[in-house]
């Protein structure tokens, strides 16, 4: 039979202190040492369970933005690739026009009807028909579009990101648009207000879009020297912009390659349980 020490006391013999922490009717400083050690160890268990939780969070939270950055680099790279295949297709474009408008400039005083006028396989047709045409320059740009409006731009860092917004926001840009868009569009508007303020004047049937309108007129045409000196400007700018646009061309292939020595440093990360470790932080 347990003596009365092991029994405890009764709750009715304790302070109101002791009656508010004992369970049951005994109070026994034992049982009361035994709970408060179990409570204790139980306190750490929770607690230390949270803040592993939070913990693994956390890190599965930098592992998905991880993920989400190699992703947006090999997005990139994609599309800066696409943007250097259209450069140089849009480079090839502006030397082949160039060329066929240099070539009609240098035969602009031969005293020929023929002169407005190019013969090749396919028949005849003047170059100065399609005078009034443009393809303003405008590579792709949806993935960078994209990353800037989720947010996720700043996971790039900092030098990455300055080559980037070079890349697709930069002044070298900006000047080939504009060259090919605004300014192309001004030499245009002036050619074709010297044939409505002038031409329609002076010539009965205004058919530039037809060959034989520049046979026939080759000899005014030639005479009027405001229309030679506006291609003579637009072929200076279309020396501009092959120029412009090869130096872009170099500026995506150095960030093209930039993006690929990054990408592979990231493809050798080692990644265990959301956490990552980098063979270069330990000499690897």
């Amino acid at each position: 039979m347990p003596d009365k020490k092991e029994r405890g006391v009764k709750a009715e013999k304790l302070n109101w202190f002791l009656r508010l922490i004992t369970l049951g009717d005994r109070f026994s400083w034992k049982d009361f040492y035994d709970r408060l050690k179990e409570g204790i160890v139980n306190f750490f268990i929770v607690f230390f369970g949270v803040l592993v939780s939070f913990g693994v969070e956390q890190k599965g939270a930098n592992f998905e933005d991880r993920s989400k950055n190699i992703e947006n680099l090999e997005g990139l790279r994609d599309e800066l690739n696409s943007m250097k295949t259209y450069t140089m297709e849009y480079l090839d474009q502006v030397e082949w026009v160039s060329d066929m408008y240099k070539k009609q400039y240098l035969r602009w005083e031969v005293d020929n009807d023929s002169i407005f006028v190019v013969f090749d396989e396919d028949g005849r047709y003047a170059p100065l028909t399609f005078y009034t045409q443009r393809d303003p320059f405008d590579p792709p740009r949806v993935v960078y579009d994209a990353i800037k409006l989720d947010g996720t731009f700043r996971f790039l860092g900092p030098e990455l990101g300055r080559r980037v917004n070079k890349t697709y926001d930069g002044t070298d840009l900006k000047y080939i648009i504009e060259n090919t868009a605004q300014e192309e569009k001004t030499y245009i508007a002036d050619f074709e207000n010297r044939i409505k303020n002038r031409w329609v004047f002076d010539i009965k049937r205004i058919e530039t879009e037809k060959s034989q309108f520049w046979i026939d007129n080759r000899e005014y045409v030639q005479k009027d020297k405001y229309v030679k000196y506006n291609l003579l400007k637009r072929i200076e700018l279309w020396d501009q912009i092959m120029g412009q646009l090869d130096d872009y061309a170099k500026t995506l292939d150095e960030n093209i390659s930039y993006i690929d020595s990054v990408v592979v440093d990231k493809e050798k990360e080692l990644t265990i349980v959301y956490w990552v470790f980098r063979p270069q932080d330990y000499g690897f």
